[in-house]
């Protein structure tokens, strides 16, 4: 019974194992299916998004080749415009060409014409001489046929033959010289301006800002000074000139700009010294009174100069303007000489020019007028001066030589240029002014300095005084036609960035050398 019952047991408990391996083998199928239906379902989710983006991506790509491809056309159309602009351009050339070669055409055809027309008139011309020399050849053989006539008549015969004959040599003489005078046109206008400079001289001057007053003795210094320097301040106050006393044994320095104030505290202080009395009420009377002799002096030097240069009529004011010129001066050339010197030069070379030389004259003396005016305003002297002439009813022909002497105004007399180049003449002739060595050094340094900063330029030399300077390049780095560049551009660039008088001679130098050795 026992082993039945145990035979049971294993038998339940086998059936037992059995439905509970059954029922995992179910449960596992059913997780595999389930598993299988999840997995299949990513799939698919993932296709799906993959087929949205691969969309997403085809619609991008499409944008960005509509995009390039507009961009593209854009730049095509731009590339199309500017060659149809240059076309039109082209065709506009083509146009103006077509047009000036009509335009040459035509005028040739008239020139031809009119060489025709002149032939034919020469042909007519020579006929016509022709005849001429036919009825001089009668009229001589019926001179030779009357040889019974009186010796009156024949004599009358002759001479009027003999005058035909003179009138015919003389113009084909005048034309020879007139002919030679247009080839020598250049030397005959170099030497009137020789000629003019050979017969006019005047004195120079050196300009000073400071005058040196002479005393017999140091004592007279401290007079000057007087007590608590209240002497020399009077002094100072009424000339406006700066009075430096200092160790320099038996001198007083008189300091300014202005030398008319200058020479009115000289004589004021050699009246006063000379007096011996030197307090300020005397010395604001003493300036008074010499203040008023010089502005007589002043007066009395423009009338000797208008009178000694033979020009009537100036007007008061101008009179004494120029004898301000005495006081003034420019690089060491005193203005008032130069203004004569300049005035005879103007008549002189009027004179030659066949030109009105006293109104050439008077417009040289009053050329730089506006360098010497009363009251100081921003304008350039020439123009200035201009001013102050038509305001004292100078000619028009006068005020425009005064006003564009420097160029600053338009020339519209012949008398102009002469007053210009008469001026260069009188500043520019050699030692005509001076200036500081420091000075003409550094022009000259300038000068080799602002040559050397073009490409190619090897070395530079300023001679003749700064007239003239020579730039020497290198024959590998600058051609024929750079060079003739190159020298108009340094000439351009010293007359735009530097001043100077006269005017100056700008020689590129190109040399190639070739140097073999024979051994």
């Amino acid at each position: 019974m026992l082993i039945i019952s145990v035979i049971n047991g294993g038998l339940t408990l086998i059936l037992c194992l059995s439905s509970l391996i059954l029922g995992f083998g179910a449960a596992y199928l059913v997780w595999q299916k389930a598993l299988k239906n999840k997995s299949q379902k990513v799939i698919s989710e993932a296709e799906t998004e993959a087929e949205v983006i691969k969309k997403e991506k085809i619609l991008q790509a499409k944008e960005r080749f509509l995009q390039l491809k507009a961009e593209h056309e854009k730049v095509i159309n731009e590339k199309n415009n500017k060659i149809a602009v240059a076309e039109n351009r082209i065709k506009q050339k083509e146009l103006t060409l077509s047009q000036k070669l009509e335009e040459v055409q035509r005028k040739k055809n008239e020139t031809d014409a009119v060489r025709e027309n002149l032939l034919t008139q020469i042909d007519l011309m020579e006929k016509k001489s022709e005849e001429l020399s036919k009825l001089h050849r009668q009229q001589v053989e019926q001179l030779e046929a009357i040889s019974g006539l009186s010796a009156e008549e024949a004599k009358n015969h002759l001479i009027e033959s003999l005058r035909e004959e003179a009138k015919t040599g003389a113009m084909s003489y005048i034309n020879e010289i007139l002919d030679e005078a247009k080839m020598t046109a250049n030397k005959e206008a170099k030497r009137i301006v020789l000629q003019t400079i050979q017969r006019v001289a005047a004195e120079n001057a050196i300009e000073n800002a400071v005058t040196v007053f002479h005393i017999e003795s140091d004592e007279i210094k401290g007079r000057i000074i007087g007590r608590e320097g209240r002497n020399i301040r009077a002094l100072e106050a009424a000339t406006g000139v700066e009075i430096i006393v200092d160790d320099t044994p038996e001198a007083i320095v008189l300091s300014a700009f202005d030398p008319i104030r200058r020479e009115v505290a000289r004589l004021a202080l050699h009246q006063l010294v000379t007096d011996g009395r030197i307090h300020p009420a005397r010395i604001e009377e003493i300036v008074e009174k010499t203040r008023k002799q010089v502005e007589d002096e002043i007066l009395e030097v423009g009338k000797r100069t208008a009178i000694d240069l033979g020009i009537h009529g100036l007007h008061p004011e101008l009179i004494r303007l120029v004898g301000k010129m005495k006081y003034r001066s420019s690089y060491g050339q005193n203005l008032l000489m130069h203004s004569r010197e300049v005035a005879n030069l103007c008549a002189i070379m009027a004179a030659e020019l066949g030109l009105n030389a006293k109104l050439a004259k008077r417009a040289g003396l009053l050329h730089d007028i506006g360098k010497v005016p009363d009251d100081e305003p921003e304008l350039p002297h020439a123009i200035l001066g201009m001013k102050v002439a038509e305001k004292y009813k100078e000619k028009p022909e006068i005020c425009n030589a005064i006003g564009a002497h420097h160029d600053e105004t338009e020339m519209t007399t012949l008398i102009a240029p002469i007053v210009q180049v008469c001026d260069a003449i009188s500043g520019a002739r050699p030692g005509a002014r001076r200036e500081v060595v420091e000075s003409y050094i550094k022009r000259l340094k300038e000068l080799e300095s602002l040559a050397l900063q073009y490409p190619g330029v090897m070395k530079t030399y300023a001679i003749q005084a700064g007239r003239e300077l020579r730039v020497i390049v290198g024959a590998e780095k600058v051609n024929d036609k750079e060079a003739e560049n190159l020298s108009f551009e340094i000439a351009r660039k010293i007359q735009n960035e530097m001043t100077y008088p006269g005017q100056i001679k700008i020689t590129v130098i190109r040399e190639t050398r070739a140097v073999n050795y024979a051994r």
